[in-house]
């Protein structure tokens, strides 16, 4: 029973941090009807900008909390900055354009800031530090779940609740909702598309951002790759729970995630990305919009 409990919280922290990253797909295709192949480099670059800010601030003598509460909103801060640069640089050019166009930009994009961060880093592993502390009144509990992933999960839950708040009762959350059903009537009503579109690439680029810095600090060490890893899975999330939804994201994500835990548990490690990609087949099969998408019906 413990070992059944331990691979579900585990498999409840994987789908946490998927979760933060599929919440950028999800909501970019909603809106722009792109998928954002380049979001799991955002992700990626959050958890740089939290390693320099953490490696200057350790050096200085702070203390591990101020470190992490200011290394989380630079991640965020500088995140944000990418999200919005490459939605005016790669892809508002190519709004009108065919799909297939904005897609190699993004595909594009996402060699180019890996390529970039190779550069300016390097090609290793880089230690992260542990900026997450364990509570001392966790330790009879330590060997089910630790510090890290409490905290995850409960960072992961309250990001969730913020953005369905902003999402079902904030002004710029209703612009957000009726630009994903009609772009061109809400211009007729005022309503300026191209900041509703920016700030949904700044709100998803945070998000990853967050989780960049969480799973960073509980693995101990990122490089320039991490994002294109987390991307793909945080996709097939999107995907699997159907691309679109935010709920969706969520769902799919926590389906992701405790999918890969119990058969890598009880089956083999050696095949975790199997399992996850041949049930995300499975269920495209049955149900090819995803798990809350919704079947569109086109007009002949």
């Amino acid at each position: 029973m413990e070992y059944f409990l331990e691979l579900f919280l585990g498999g409840l922290t994987r789908g946490s941090i998927y979760a933060l990253i599929a919440l950028g797909y999800t909501m970019v295709y909603g809106i722009v009807q792109l998928i954002n192949f380049a979001h799991g480099e955002i992700y990626m670059i959050g958890a740089f900008t939290a390693l320099i800010v953490a490696s200057v601030l350790t050096l200085l003598g702070w203390p591990t909390l101020a470190i992490l509460a200011i290394a989380s909103f630079a991640a965020v801060l500088y995140s944000s900055c990418y999200g919005w640069t490459l939605e005016k640089i790669a892809y508002k050019p190519l709004r009108k354009a065919p799909r297939l166009s904005a897609l190699i930009s993004a595909i594009g994009m996402s060699l180019f800031l890996q390529n970039y961060v190779l550069l300016a880093q390097t090609s290793d592993f880089l230690p992260f530090p542990a900026l997450i502390q364990d509570w001392e009144w966790m330790e009879p509990w330590a060997h089910i779940i630790g510090t890290p992933e409490i905290v995850i999960i409960l960072v992961t839950t309250t990001v969730m609740v913020c953005l369905t708040f902003l999402i079902k009762y904030t002004r710029i959350g209703k612009a957000m909702r009726a630009t994903a059903q009609d772009k061109d009537m809400v211009m007729l009503v005022g309503i300026n598309v191209n900041q509703v579109i920016s700030f949904t690439f700044i709100v998803g680029s945070a998000t990853a951002a967050i989780g960049g810095v969480l799973i960073a600090s509980h693995i101990g060490q990122i490089n320039f790759y991490i994002g294109f890893i987390a991307g793909i899975k945080a996709f097939v999330a999107a995907v699997l729970g159907g691309i679109g939804s935010i709920p969706g994201a969520v769902l799919g994500s926590l389906v992701l995630g405790w999918t890969e835990s119990f058969f890598t548990g009880y089956i083999s490690s050696d095949y975790e990305d199997v399992f996850a990609f041949v049930f995300l087949v499975l269920i495209l099969i049955f149900r090819p919009a995803g798990i809350l998408g919704r079947s569109e019906t086109q007009k002949v």
